[in-house]
């Protein structure tokens, strides 16, 4: 009976998985993609900073949004 209750666990991390490839996906507004900008060009990778000018966004949104960008291949 408790591997009944562990295969819903893992239900559950499967939905978890579908949330995070739409995380890769992340969709920001022209507003906040020149805020991001902005901001980037004043204080540099300092994410926290950067999110706590964007109501709902976190530090680690950012940072993905901003190295999926403008990631360089060096």
């Amino acid at each position: 009976m408790a591997d009944l209750g562990h295969s819903s666990d893992n239900s559950s991390m499967d939905s978890r998985e579908d949330n995070s490839s739409q995380d890769s996906k992340l969709e920001f507004s022209e507003d906040e993609e020149t805020l991001i900008t902005r901001m980037y060009n004043l204080v540099g990778e300092r994410w926290s900073l950067i999110a706590g000018r964007i109501p709902g966004r976190t530090a680690e949104e950012i940072r993905k949004y901003w190295t999926s960008r403008y990631s360089t291949s060096e």
